[in-house]
């Protein structure tokens, strides 16, 4: 039987804060974190922003969780800022603060050492697309619809679209969605290259599990070596990037997962990978 643990995030050093913005649940190694404001959308605010990192923390440290997925409540996976709080709350130097923080959570998404899936359940707008362009892999539901929207605003992107966007979908897809502000359906932006996958509503979270079951077969260890290479292959010229797999592999040579999965091959079973 899945071994399934639902949990709110407590209060702690590291966040403390109301917690219920943002519910975790571990379901066979894959932490889902449920962004939880769905009467706002799950816009983001500076108390959704520890909650998802101490979140993060949380699955960093337990080695028995291989993925993570980001979803949301509700109609929304989420619409960006959250302009209430902007307007009436932060003020400028408090808006600069919270878009400093907005950009470290979505490089730290980024650049987070186990692959992170994002299940879009529904509108992904705004800082709700950036959180996705940081994600590795991405489902979505039929039914959501994907668009920047700050220019709807007269706001500029300040989580990484304008840089992370174009660089997915190519230039003049990107541009489209910034300048006019559009909302679109999920199947468009698997045919752009944004979305994995797209699934029927009521299938989102098994397809997305399927997923998460799938990685949590591999190795810990090769997962987090695969997705540098992709990452950092991705700033450098080709030649380089070749250079830097190969040194890889060299490396990875000496790995227990890499000798545990040949001795597997060899004795036809499933392998038994611990990440080292």
């Amino acid at each position: 039987m899945d071994r399934i643990k639902s949990t709110k995030l407590q209060a702690t050093k590291e966040a403390k804060m109301p917690m219920s913005v943002v519910v975790t649940e571990i379901r066979n190694g894959s932490m889902w974190i449920r962004l939880n404001r769905p009467d706002a959308m799950n816009s983001l605010t500076p108390d959704v922003l520890e909650a998802i990192n101490a979140a993060l923390g949380e699955a960093e440290r337990q080695p028995e969780v291989t993925s993570v997925v980001l979803t949301g409540s509700g109609r929304a996976f989420c619409a960006g800022a959250d302009l209430k709080y902007v307007k009436t709350q932060a003020g400028e130097v408090g808006t600069n603060r919270f878009l400093e923080n907005v950009l470290a959570t979505m490089n730290r998404i980024e650049k987070f050492p186990k692959p992170v899936i994002a299940a879009l359940n529904g509108l992904t707008l705004a800082g709700g697309l950036e959180l996705v362009l940081c994600c590795d892999l991405v489902l979505a539901a039929r039914s959501a619809k994907i668009g920047d929207a700050h220019a709807n605003y007269g706001l500029l992107p300040g989580g990484g679209s304008s840089v992370r966007l174009p660089r997915i979908i190519g230039a003049t897809r990107a541009k489209y969605l910034l300048f006019t502000g559009d909302f679109v359906e999920a199947s468009e932006m698997l045919t752009a290259g944004l979305v994995n996958k797209v699934v029927d509503d009521d299938q989102l979270e098994i397809a997305t599990q399927a997923v998460a079951d799938k990685i949590a077969t591999k190795s810990p260890l090769g997962l987090r070596r695969m997705k540098a290479l992709v990452d950092d292959g991705l700033q450098q010229s080709v030649d380089t990037a070749l250079r830097l797999e190969l040194l890889a592999c060299e490396v990875h040579q000496h790995s227990a997962d890499l000798h545990e999965g040949l001795a597997a091959f060899t004795e036809k079973r499933a392998p038994r990978f611990t990440g080292r």
